[in-house]
C-alpha cells in the first residue's frame, strides 16, 4: 500500500470518525446526565405489558374538596374544584377544618369497583393525597389524616381492598404539592431556615410514600402531581434516588413521566429527549394527532367529562362529553399504543355523581360486544380512513367504525409487504362481510374495500373483524396511468 494510500485511508477513518461522533452529539444533545433517564428501550417485563394492554383505566379525584363541591358561601368557583382552597372567596383556616364534617355515608368501594367492571376498566388510579396535603389512610407522619376525621376508616384500604377484589389493577396516585405541610414551598428555598424546612418536607414526603408501598403491596404503580414547583425540580439527584428506592421496595413498580426533572430541570424527557419513567404522561385532557406524536413511548390520556373538572363540582358548565365522544378517544388511543383512562368525581357523601355512572354503563354496554378490539390491541400501521380507527392483535384486524360512508363501502389501504385481509365479520355477531379489491395506487399499496349491507344500521360506532393472512391476493388488472 503506497503512503498515499495509507493517508487517504487514514482521512477516511478520521472523517467517519468525526461524522459518528456529531451524530452522538446531535442524538444526545451534548449532554452527559447524571439524573435523566437510566433506560433508554421499553420495558418489556410482564408488569409493563400487563400495564400496556388495558386499554381502559378508571381515575378518581375525592377528598375533602368534595364537601364544598366547587361553592363556599354561595358563591361558585369556576375553576378545578379540588383547587378551591386556592381560591380568594375561601380562606384556608376555612379550608382545612373541612376534614372534621368528613364522613362520607354513601361511600362504598364495592359500589365503586362494580361500576369500574361495568364500564370494562382493566386498571384505576385513586388520590391518596392531593394538593391539601389530606390523607384518606392513617398515616403516621401526620395528624392532617382520615383516622382524624368522623370516618376515621382506611379509605384506600377500602379502594385497593374493593377492586383488587374484582381483578382491576390499583395505582396511588400522590400529590407531590402538600399545602398543610409547614415545609412545602413552590418557589426553590433561599435562606438557611427555608432549606431546612424542606429538607424536613422531602424526609415527610419520602416516608409516605415508602408508607403507602409497605401498606398496600397489591398496587401496580405510583401517579404522581404537583411536581412542576421549582423546589421539586431543583432536587434531581434527591428525586432519582427517591425513585430507585421505590422500585427496591416494589420490584414491577409502574412509574410515569410526571415524577421527577433532570439536572437542567427538564421533566417528562430529559436533557437529551429521552422519556423520564416508564410511560409518558403529558396527555392530559389531550389526546396525540397521529403515531408520530408518541415517539415511540408508552402513553396515557387522562380526560375529564366536563372540560376541566376533576374532584366534584355540583355545577358542570360549558360542554360535557357523550359517551361516544369518550368511546371515539379510547377508540382512538388505542389505535396509537396508549391507555384512556376516564376520570370520575365522588360527591362529599362518597357518592358517584348519576351522570357519571350512566356515561359508564353506555361505555360498558359497548365494551361488552368491543372489548376485542380495545384490551391487547396495538397501532396496526395502517393509514387512517375517514370512517374511524384500526387496532390490531395478532392477525386479527379491527376496524372501530364511527362515520359509516354514505356509499357503505369502507376503504382499507395496505402498504406494500403487509398482511391483506381474507375475512371479514361484524364483531357483534359474525356477519360475514364481503371484501372487494381495488387495485392498488401509485405508492404501490394495495386497496381493498369492506361492503357494508345496504339495509345495516345501527346508532352506535360498530367493529368489523378481519382475518389477516400473508398470502398475497392476485395483483390487480388495473394499470395505473402513467404521468
Amino acid at each position: 500500500m503506497t503512503l498515499k494510500n495509507i493517508e487517504s485511508k487514514t482521512l477516511f477513518y478520521f472523517v467517519t470518525i468525526c461524522l459518528l461522533h456529531a451524530t452522538a452529539c446531535i442524538t444526545n444533545s451534548g449532554h452527559d446526565l447524571k439524573h435523566g433517564t437510566h433506560r433508554i428501550e421499553k420495558r418489556t417485563d410482564a408488569d409493563m405489558q400487563c400495564w400496556r394492554e388495558y386499554g381502559l383505566g378508571q381515575f378518581i379525584h375525592w377528598g375533602v374538596y368534595a364537601i364544598p363541591g366547587g361553592h363556599w358561601q354561595g358563591k361558585a368557583y369556576i375553576g378545578a374544584a379540588e383547587w378551591i382552597r386556592s381560591w380568594d372567596e375561601m380562606s384556608d383556616e376555612a379550608y382545612d377544618q373541612l376534614y372534621k364534617d368528613f364522613n362520607p355515608a354513601d361511600f362504598n368501594a364495592q359500589q365503586w369497583a362494580k361500576i369500574a367492571v361495568d364500564m370494562g376498566a382493566k386498571y384505576m388510579i385513586f388520590t391518596t393525597k392531593h394538593h391539601d396535603g389530606f390523607c384518606l389512610w392513617d398515616s403516621r407522619y401526620t395528624d392532617y389524616t382520615i383516622a382524624h376525621s368522623p370516618y376515621k376508616k382506611d379509605i384506600v384500604k377500602e379502594v385497593v381492598d374493593a377492586y383488587t377484589s374484582e381483578g382491576i389493577d390499583v395505582y396511588l396516585y400522590f400529590s407531590i404539592i402538600d399545602w398543610n405541610h409547614p415545609g412545602y414551598r413552590s418557589k426553590a428555598p433561599e435562606t438557611d431556615d427555608e432549606k431546612q424546612s424542606y429538607e424536613e418536607f422531602k424526609q415527610f414526603t419520602r416516608n409516605q410514600l415508602l408508607e403507602l408501598l409497605a401498606n398496600y403491596p397489591t398496587i401496580k404503580g405510583l401517579w404522581f402531581d404537583g411536581t412542576w414547583d421549582q423546589s421539586w425540580v431543583n432536587e434531581s439527584a434527591w428525586t432519582d434516588n427517591l425513585e430507585k428506592e421505590l422500585r427496591e421496595k416494589h420490584p414491577g413498580l409502574i412509574i410515569g413521566s410526571r415524577f421527577r426533572a433532570d439536572e437542567y430541570g427538564k421533566r417528562h424527557f430529559d436533557s437529551n429527549g429521552q422519556l423520564m419513567g416508564d410511560y409518558e404522561q403529558g396527555w392530559e385532557r389531550d389526546l396525540p394527532g397521529n403515531i408520530e406524536d408518541v415517539h415511540g413511548n408508552d402513553w396515557e390520556c387522562i380526560m375529564t367529562v366536563p372540560e376541566n373538572q376533576w374532584g366534584y363540582h355540583s355545577a358542570w358548565t360549558g360542554y360535557v362529553k357523550t359517551a361516544y365522544d369518550l368511546i371515539e378517544m379510547l377508540a382512538k388511543s388505542v389505535s396509537l399504543n396508549g391507555n384512556f383512562v376516564l376520570n370520575f368525581g365522588p360527591d362529599g357523601q362518597g357518592a358517584i355523581r348519576p351522570e357519571e355512572t350512566r356515561l359508564a354503563m353506555e361505555i360498558g354496554e359497548w365494551m361488552k360486544i368491543n372489548h376485542d378490539a380495545i384490551y391487547g390491541c396495538e397501532y396496526a400501521g395502517l393509514e387512517t380512513q375517514g370512517w374511524g380507527y384500526y387496532t390490531r392483535k395478532g392477525d386479527k384486524l379491527y376496524l372501530i367504525v364511527f362515520n359509516k360512508p354514505i356509499d357503505n363501502r369502507l376503504k382499507l389501504v395496505f402498504p406494500k409487504e403487509s398482511l391483506l385481509p381474507d375475512k371479514a365479520c361484524f364483531l357483534k355477531d359474525k356477519t360475514a362481510i364481503e371484501i372487494i379489491q381495488g387495485g392498488k395506487n401509485k405508492k404501490n399499496n394495495t386497496i381493498f374495500y369492506l361492503s357494508i349491507p345496504v339495509n345495516y344500521t345501527v346508532g352506535k360506532p360498530f367493529v368489523i373483524e378481519v382475518d389477516m393472512t400473508d398470502k398475497r391476493k392476485e395483483d390487480s388488472v388495473y394499470q395505473q396511468a402513467r404521468t
